[in-house]
């Protein structure tokens, strides 16, 4: 066990180039082509270098506990906070005091304990065929357990962390009794087995596989860039409610600081340049995300699909109450 994790300390250390006290190193689960516009934006404005190593989040977050307080990462940035979450409670991050994080990030968007921030906002909502449903039909997340949608519901596998943390946001509003009866009603609905992305599913609805589906909205902007000929909308769930809980189920992609960073204040620098006006169109539009930053505008794009309420219940919960979901989900036959 002794010489295994000595190979992996030596596999990392090999894999990130030797750096200097100036430069960032960032472990990211984020896609390549989405992250480095962004650093290399952030090099020509302050010349300070940022390299960065891309991996699914779960090989990333095994690599910092096995390279410990040899780690050569200052940031782990990925998607969802339901991942952000988990590095925190496994003990990867630090806390970040910040003035100009606090007031450029909303208290929901963010960890309760700073230890990682929200920096792009994603919307999960649904998406319907304009030939089978009128927009009057729909209503809530939770209507779609009904009878009225038999065989005309299609959804993404449960296996994914988008679905996960949507439960998981559902249990904390309604408690798990109720979530799992609506759950259910979404299995005793679908027109067909689950999908294994969202574009997949939103082409079901669009094919008359099925008239409703629920996905992250850059899925349908991107979908739509390629085909807009296809027969499908948005539609903005739970808009009509009161509660802190009504809105559109919202999500992030976000990064903290890591545990055992070498370069901290760099790191810091880095989030805080991020979720600054000049970057966040830059960080956002690039995957057709909204802006963290409410000062700031989305993507003309994006801003097309419309205003909504969201809702405001702080984005940890998707975390700290994901295993709860995701044993949910299995014991309804949510595959």
């Amino acid at each position: 066990m002794k010489n295994c994790l000595a190979r992996m300390l030596l596999i990392g250390a090999l894999s990130v180039p030797a750096i200097s006290s100036a430069e960032v190193v960032v472990y990211s689960a984020r896609n390549e082509q989405l992250i480095k516009p962004l650093f290399d934006a952030y090099t020509q404005e302050t010349g300070v270098a940022v390299k960065f190593v891309t991996d699914k989040e779960g090989p990333l977050m095994a690599r910092l506990k096995a390279e410990g307080k040899n780690t050569r990462a200052d940031l782990f940035m990925t998607v969802d906070a339901g991942n952000l979450w988990q590095a925190a409670n496994e003990g990867l991050l630090q806390p970040v005091s910040s003035k100009t994080l606090q007031a450029n990030i909303p208290g929901h968007l963010h960890d309760p304990d700073n230890e990682w921030f929200g920096l792009s906002v994603r919307a999960r909502t649904l998406v319907y065929n304009k030939n089978m449903v009128k927009p009057g039909e729909l209503s809530t997340y939770e209507d779609l357990a009904s009878t009225k949608w038999k065989n005309r519901l299609c959804l993404r596998t449960s296996k994914k962390v988008y679905n996960q943390s949507l439960v998981a946001m559902m249990i904390w509003e309604h408690g798990e009794g109720k979530t799992e009866d609506i759950v259910k009603g979404w299995v005793g609905n679908l027109a067909t087995a689950p999908f294994p992305d969202d574009t997949k599913a939103m082409e079901a609805v669009a094919a008359g596989q099925c008239d409703v589906t629920v996905v992250n909205t850059y899925y349908y902007g991107r979908l739509m860039e390629k085909k807009p000929t296809l027969p499908l909308a948005l539609f903005w769930p739970n808009q009509g409610l009161k509660n802190k809980a009504a809105g559109v189920h919202v999500n992030v992609s976000g990064a903290g600081v890591t545990k055992h960073a070498k370069n901290p204040q760099g790191a810091i620098k880095l989030l805080e340049w991020l979720a600054s006006a000049k970057a966040q169109n830059l960080y956002a539009d690039v995957n057709l995300e909204y802006p963290v930053n409410p000062q700031v505008q989305p993507d003309k794009t994006v801003t097309a699909w419309g205003g909504f309420k969201h809702n405001l219940i702080n984005v940890a919960e998707a975390g700290k109450l994901q295993a709860k979901a995701t044993m949910l989900m299995d014991r309804v036959g949510y595959k």
